[in-house]
């Protein structure tokens, strides 16, 4: 539970604690005053319903302010069920993804694979859950067609490992329009990955 949280529960603990001192009857703490103090004046009723609506107002307010604490800390930081959709939406649109080698011949990096996940699992975190916070681990042994990372969040108590298979794939060589067929004629050379996903890290 992070701090924020502790806050907005003792916020709530708290607005409880005013709630029940509202529901105290005027008897028993006249009762307690004698005890305490014999000489001490009679309270007016007036006193207590002014007391009444005190500790009420300040109770709604404390319940407000918690609520709206709970929103702030929910989307400030990921949950396991957050975590858990957008890894496996994101595994699944890249399995199948494709692209093409620069100019030069170098298809992606791991530095690139790893940027690629984090993009997707952002873009499939949905409304609540932040726009920052995962982190992208290589794992060891990763080669240029066989590479696995290990996912997790901030605020998530879960992970999970994403392995990406890449193949060479013709039939997603791209030529330029044009110049196809002339000389000199420059194509891209096709890619594809095959993602794929389990709990833990890798």
């Amino acid at each position: 539970m992070d701090t924020l949280t502790r806050l907005n529960v003792l916020g709530l603990v708290l607005s409880a604690v005013l709630v029940a001192m509202a529901c105290v009857k005027a008897d028993r703490v006249r009762a307690w005053r004698h005890r305490v103090n014999p000489s001490a004046p009679e309270l007016p009723d007036a006193a207590f319903g002014i007391a009444r609506v005190l500790f009420l107002s300040m109770a709604g307010v404390g319940i407000f302010t918690s609520i709206q604490g709970f929103g702030v800390s929910d989307n400030a930081s990921w949950s396991d069920q957050e975590l858990t959709g957008a890894v496996r939406e994101a595994t699944e649109d890249l399995d199948g993804f494709t692209f093409q080698a620069d100019g030069a011949g170098n298809p992606l990096s791991f530095t690139d694979y790893a940027s690629l996940i984090d993009d997707k699992v952002l873009e499939y975190g949905g409304g609540d859950a932040p726009g920052h916070g995962v982190t992208v681990e290589p794992a060891d042994g990763n080669t240029a067609a066989d590479a696995s990372f290990t996912v997790t969040a901030d605020g998530a108590g879960n992970a999970f490992c994403t392995r990406l298979e890449r193949t060479r794939s013709k039939k997603d060589d791209y030529t330029p329009p044009g110049i196809a067929g002339g000389e000199g004629t420059l194509t891209y050379s096709g890619y594809r990955l095959a993602a794929s996903v389990r709990d833990g890290e890798c």
